[in-house]
């Protein structure tokens, strides 16, 4: 039967429920449909759901977040695309939604994550399985060590150098972990290695991912920063929004 839906931009979005196939441009997200109990329903996946690997080595590849082949979607015909705001580039996504139910996510909060689970629930019909990871990350979250008030920077990206900045998941989570996030500018902007030495942080975090920073690089900034901590870090568990978020707690006392 066809239902309406909200979506994470206020938008309605009309869903042949329950849907039986679907194409995720988010790999978060697609990691979350497929905990969800929804691997067979998943047809179509990017070429950076990596997790997890029995997905990522067993669904057509639509090719990357903003790289997306229309083709290949129209070749699956999904009844349901997932997408997000940020990660999926806004006119493809445009095409697709003149073909196909379209369902976007707009995520820079934990709570905002939190919503998105619940309602990837709704919209797929699996809310007790969403309510149960809910509950499950809430019991990792309620076990997250308080720690002393840390000034941060993290990288994001090398060359050049860009950090996250307020209004991300990124900066929602170094708060919730109890960091002080130095950069005040929004988003990712970019900066100086002078930047950097003028702002003097308590630790300095290199990600994973989108650049995959090395010990190489770990060494070059601490030759730079004698007085800060550089660390590499987990990418995925400061910027997955999705079933991911009941490992970040452990991950975090661990740091």
């Amino acid at each position: 039967m066809n239902l309406e839906f909200l979506d994470q931009m206020n938008r309605k979005v009309q869903i042949d429920f329950p849907p039986k196939r679907i194409v995720s441009l988010v790999p978060s997200q697609t990691e979350l449909l497929f905990d969800l109990g929804l691997s067979k329903q998943l047809v179509g996946i990017t070429k950076f759901c990596i997790h997890p690997e029995e997905v990522y080595r067993s669904k057509r590849r639509v090719g990357g977040t903003k790289t997306i082949s229309l083709d290949v979607v129209k070749e699956l015909q999904p009844d349901l695309i997932i997408a997000n705001k940020e990660e999926n580039q806004q006119e493809q996504i445009e095409e697709l939604m003149q073909l196909y139910p379209v369902w976007i996510s707009d995520i820079s909060t934990f709570t905002e994550a939190m919503e998105m689970i619940s309602l990837l629930g709704s919209i797929t019909d699996k809310q007790s399985a969403s309510l149960l990871l809910r509950q499950e990350i809430d019991l990792a979250w309620s076990k997250l060590k308080p720690r002393k008030k840390e000034r941060i920077i993290y990288l994001i990206w090398q060359d050049p150098i860009m950090v996250a900045g307020l209004e991300t998941f990124i900066d929602n989570i170094l708060h919730l972990a109890g960091f002080q996030n130095l950069i005040k500018q929004t988003r990712y902007p970019e900066m100086t290695l002078d930047d950097l030495q003028s702002l003097a942080p308590d630790r300095l975090f290199l990600s994973s991912e989108p650049y995959p920073f090395k010990e190489k690089h770990l060494k070059a900034f601490q030759r730079q920063l004698p007085h800060t901590k550089v660390q590499l870090v987990d990418g995925e568990l400061f910027s997955w929004y999705g079933s991911r978020l009941k490992c970040v707690p452990p991950y975090l006392n661990s740091l």
